[in-house]
């Protein structure tokens, strides 16, 4: 499985995400939207995003449930 966690600099939601994912499943790919307009594009002021194999499952705050729960999936 694909695990990427789109965030931004500076942004304290995308840093929470990254230190939750980090203790739950460290290796995330992170990837800046800031980096690529289309991806900034894509994503805009929705981050942090958490895709699984493509498809979106968590964005804005993490609950820490919800995402050892899709850690427990896999």
């Amino acid at each position: 499985m694909a695990w990427v966690l789109y965030s931004r600099r500076g942004c304290h939601l995308c840093e929470a995400a990254e230190d939750l994912l980090e203790m739950l499943r460290p290796g995330v790919m992170l990837v800046d939207v800031d980096a690529d307009p289309a991806t900034r594009d894509r994503y805009g002021l929705r981050v942090p995003v958490l895709e699984i194999d493509g498809v979106p499952m968590v964005e804005g705050r993490f609950d820490e449930t919800e995402v050892a729960r899709l850690v427990a999936r896999g």
